[in-house]
């Protein structure tokens, strides 16, 4: 006898659809699992065995054959268990397979017969709502499931009570979507003492989603400004925050379907891996880039990372997306991040200071600084240099503008560019392309002229032009002017970092 039970198979953030096939057949008892699994799907064979056996059955002693459909898409993870143990209880006769006809079938086996979480369940909840099909999940990750829409939702804690309510003998209670958390008090700019130009610096980059890198001496406020970033850049939309949801579902880290809409600020360690930063792995997972999609990945001390996991960002701060390839399978990840990065002068981090800095100085500025390289500084629209704070600066009051006013500027020039961009599939200014940019962002005569002159004084590549453009018209939002001025233009040059000469 046979039985077929649809469920998923993961690829980035793509659901694909795989059939589960099961067959007893006469020979010598066995269970067999076919299909380009991995060492997860391959022990599903132990806890579906298991699982059956805790509801007082015993598998027959028949030739069990399952064959994951189809056969050369790799599978990977543990949520093949429960589409598994369905199937081969339909094969059974224990339940009429045509009650699993309307479903999509994920989640994990317990030993015990619970039914354990699996990373994923959002995507698969999406990709059933678009077949028209129904979803069986774990009941722990039910509320994650309905942010998928409208679909028949069976979430069920263990394998007896969904078997019951296939049978008719009882009722899973529909799960309801999972709340939505407020955004978690963090820092306020009335805490930066100084710091005008960095100030200003960070306002532009929210307006516009703007990459920007702080160069300053240890102490100065370079990591206290990144983590104000948050608190004034405007909240997810509901589109926005599934996005981020669909890349925590597939990452695992989406707890209780509690959906934010916050946006992800991402700050990992400067010993991280490329395959950490990136994404990758055996089974591959989203990295720190796409794991702060929509939001911001601040790199601390950024001459401290290695070197090429640093450029292996040069990609997805270009392309939005992130691409992991292997023998077997090639997956993307979103990757539309606003890059914030801080860094000393030079290794000592007091270079221009003659009482602290060391006796290298400038040759070991021009030798810590060399460790990022040049197309990964020419992606980053702002650059900013962080003095140190004087005793005179911590004396002072705290700035009469906090988080809340820069937010209200940011989220009015970031409605601007909603509407602006509305045609074309475009938040902010950030992701304007040349065409595009021609079209809202072309200077009056004397800007032109400015930009010019300063693209051959200071040697700006092509890259760097478009991105000049792009910081004055953010300039010119904020300042409620539909034209690019000769003064956006000059204080977008501003920021910009000159290219080495010889």
């Amino acid at each position: 006898m046979a039985a077929i039970v649809q469920t998923v198979a993961y690829l980035g953030l793509e659901a694909r659809g795989v059939e589960v096939q099961v067959q007893l057949v006469p020979g010598v008892p066995g269970f067999y699992v076919v299909g380009l699994g991995d060492k997860a799907v391959t022990e599903s064979r132990e806890r579906v065995r298991a699982a059956i056996s805790a509801l007082g059955l015993a598998l027959p002693p028949k030739r069990i054959v399952v064959n994951l459909s189809p056969a050369d898409l790799p599978k990977e993870g543990s949520h093949f268990d429960l589409p598994i143990a369905l199937a081969l209880l339909a094969a059974m006769a224990v339940i009429d397979v045509t009650l699993l006809a309307d479903y999509v079938v994920v989640g994990e086996l317990a030993l015990d017969g619970r039914i354990a979480p699996s990373p994923g369940v959002l995507l698969a909840a999406i990709h059933a709502n678009g077949e028209g099909k129904g979803l069986i999940c774990p009941a722990a990750q039910g509320s994650e499931a309905a942010w998928a829409g409208s679909l028949d939702l069976l979430a069920a804690p263990a394998l007896l009570p969904l078997i019951n309510h296939l049978k008719g003998h009882g009722r899973l209670a529909p799960p309801t979507p999972g709340e939505v958390d407020a955004a978690a008090a963090g820092p306020d700019l009335r805490q930066v003492r100084g710091q005008e130009t960095a100030r200003r610096a960070l306002e532009i980059a929210a307006a516009g989603g703007h990459n920007l890198l702080m160069i300053g001496p240890p102490g100065a406020g370079k990591s206290l400004m990144a983590s104000c970033l948050p608190g004034i850049l405007p909240p997810l939309d509901a589109a926005e925050a599934l996005e981020v949801s669909m890349v925590q579902s597939v990452a695992g880290t989406l707890g209780q379907g509690r959906l934010t809409r916050a946006r992800p600020f991402r700050a990992p360690h400067h010993s991280a891996s490329m395959a950490a930063l990136t994404g990758g792995g055996l089974r591959v997972r989203p990295g720190e880039v796409s794991l702060a999609h929509l939001g911001v990945l601040f790199l601390d001390e950024l001459p401290e990372f290695q070197r090429a996991v640093l450029d292996s960002l040069r990609q997805p701060l270009e392309a939005g997306v992130v691409s992991v390839a292997r023998a077997n399978a090639h997956v993307t990840f979103p990757a539309r991040v606003q890059l914030v990065a801080a860094m000393n002068p030079c290794r000592c981090g007091h270079l221009g200071d003659a009482s602290l800095a060391c006796a290298r100085a400038p040759r070991c500025a021009a030798d810590y600084q060399a460790k990022v390289s040049g197309p990964l500084l020419d992606r980053i629209d702002l650059h900013v240099e962080v003095a140190a704070v004087s005793a005179a600066d911590l004396a002072l009051p705290p700035a009469a503008e906090g988080s809340a006013e820069v937010a209200a500027r940011v989220a009015a020039a970031r409605a601007v560019q909603r509407c602006r961009y509305d045609a074309d599939a475009i938040r902010t200014n950030a992701e304007a392309d040349g065409l595009v940019l021609d079209r809202v962002a072309t200077p009056d005569a004397a800007g032109r002229a400015l930009l010019t002159e300063a693209a051959g004084a200071m040697r700006l590549s092509a890259r760097g032009h478009g991105r000049v453009l792009r910081v004055a018209r953010t300039i010119a939002d904020l300042a409620g002017s539909a034209t690019v001025t000769r003064a956006h233009v000059a204080e977008a040059l501003s920021y910009r970092r000159r290219a080495p000469s010889g």
